[in-house]
């Protein structure tokens, strides 16, 4: 079949948009894979699949696809993408969609100014929900959080490393760092991604803190790899820095792809994430 797409990307985080309501699409996880490929498919850190919503009162179903053909529970950046393509394709005339994930239900909206904020809805901050496995730990209290260690089998040593464990819909375990820039996430990233106290395996977040409205932000992402930018990872990173006493809201974020602003008034409270969405091109494969 014929595949018609557009390829679309929030601060560098690089998406596959699919329209699924206008084609029919039933994919197996290797043939994901294979349109995810950026050497023998399209190429994407993300597949996102726009469907026809099933929950009362949802304009849209939203389901997202990692570039290793797992599907996945949320993407923030996607959620900007998903608006926009929407809205450029004629699917909705509204500035502000209810959309259905496997996550729950988030709310994107278009600004005046181009930009685009989701309303992410409330951080889950119990570790067993998130879900992460706590027994038999002693975590560390630091502001309003419970930071805990992982130990690390890293080639040629071993390293304990403290995280804040945050789900965005998504797992998380962020660390904070003296220089994001001299991390090796290719050594320490999958090995915080399939740490056995992550039952789901989690996306690996290091945040290193410019000031109090500041951070840079790398994110392995779980599935993935890393990315050039994770919108549920600048949320959890924000949460998790504003928990610790060391952020206070609103809080930019600089990704290695672009730029992203996180507000946050608190537990219970929705994280509300502000940043761009870009169409690239569009396009059709044959699959």
């Amino acid at each position: 079949m014929k595949l018609n797409f557009t390829k679309m990307h929030g601060a560098g985080n690089d998406f596959i948009v699919i329209d699924a309501i206008s084609q029919q699409i039933d994919f197996t996880p290797a043939q994901w894979q294979r349109l995810a490929d950026r050497r023998f498919g399209i190429g994407a850190d993300q597949i996102l699949v726009v469907e026809k919503a099933r929950l009362p009162g949802c304009d849209f179903r939203y389901r997202i696809y990692n570039n290793d053909g797992g599907e996945v529970e949320q993407c923030g950046n996607g959620a900007r993408a998903f608006v926009k393509f929407v809205s450029e394709k004629g699917l909705s005339a509204k500035s502000s969609i209810s959309v259905e994930t496997m996550a729950g239900v988030i709310a994107p909206r278009l600004e005046l100014d181009g930009s685009i904020t989701v309303d992410m809805g409330a951080p889950v901050l119990e570790p067993a929900l998130v879900p992460f496995t706590a027994d038999g730990l002693d975590g560390v209290q630091q502001g309003d959080d419970t930071i805990w260690p992982l130990d690390l089998a890293l080639p040629g040593q071993d390293a304990t490393v403290l995280v804040s464990v945050v789900s965005m819909g998504n797992p998380h375990a962020v660390q904070v760092v003296g220089d994001v820039d001299a991390e090796n996430l290719e050594a320490s990233g999958p090995l915080i991604e399939h740490h056995p106290r992550f039952p789901r395996r989690v996306n690996a977040g290091y945040m290193q803190v410019i000031d109090r409205h500041h951070v840079k932000l790398r994110v392995y992402e779980r599935g993935a790899g890393e990315t050039l930018a994770c919108g549920t990872g600048a949320c959890a990173a924000a949460v998790a820095g504003i928990l610790r006493g060391l952020l206070d809201s609103p809080v930019h974020i600089s990704a290695r792809g672009g730029e992203l602003s996180i507000a946050w008034q608190g537990p219970g409270q929705p994280v509300l994430m502000t940043g761009p969405a870009v169409t690239v091109f569009e396009g059709q494969i044959e699959v």
